[in-house]
């Protein structure tokens, strides 16, 4: 018996380190740095070079993003005995942490709690401005990005997302080959609980 509970102890001593491991992850000093999308212009970035993102849903200094949310968009965690690291364009004195209601510590920047997005894969990809309306990137001046992320709009035109469209593209819709999501992100004044409004 005490043999058989010799052979299963380092089985489990290299169960619980992966599983530490695991738990861990996106924890330490949480490296903030700016760096120039093509899409967006200045974003703040994570030490790998993927996007950072608020979301509206949060006052400043107070998290609600949690459980599945906090699957799709995973917050930047800090441990306890560091502090956020300012890398290149960022302003350290706004880096700070804020308490999650599971008592870890998030990294936040000018009051705004930073998370990365699943489906970010790599560093450069923006995949989540714009999502739900509410998700956007954070710029090194301490604002989120309300430009929209693709590159062409619905039909087309002008792709700046920002609230001042005009022409027909304002008035119609997207196309039928086009995300009604996605051109919501985009047109955010054309849209009511993102679902175009077409005139």
């Amino acid at each position: 018996m005490e043999l058989r509970a010799l052979r299963l102890a380092p089985a489990a001593v290299v169960l619980v380190a992966s599983l530490a491991s695991v738990a861990g992850a996106g924890t330490g000093g949480g490296t903030v740095a700016s760096t120039r999308n093509g899409l967006l212009g200045p974003i703040l970035v994570n030490a790998s070079g993927r996007t950072l993102y608020h979301t509206s849903a949060e006052r400043r200094g107070v998290v609600t993003c949690t459980g599945a949310c906090a699957v799709r968009w995973p917050p930047l965690l800090v441990s306890a005995s560091a502090r956020p690291a300012a890398g290149a364009g960022v302003r350290a004195l706004w880096l700070a942490t804020v308490k999650r209601p599971d008592g870890r510590l998030q990294a936040s920047y000018h009051g705004f709690a930073l998370y990365l997005f699943a489906g970010d894969t790599r560093a450069g990809q923006v995949n989540g401005q714009g999502s739900g309306g509410r998700w956007h990137a954070v710029a090194p001046s301490g604002v989120v990005v309300t430009k929209a992320a693709s590159s062409t709009s619905a039909s087309g035109g002008s792709s700046s997302g920002d609230m001042s469209g005009s022409g027909s593209m304002t008035t119609t819709g997207p196309s039928p080959s086009v995300n009604p999501g996605m051109w919501c992100a985009a047109n955010p004044t054309q849209c009511v609980n993102g679902v175009p409004i077409n005139h």
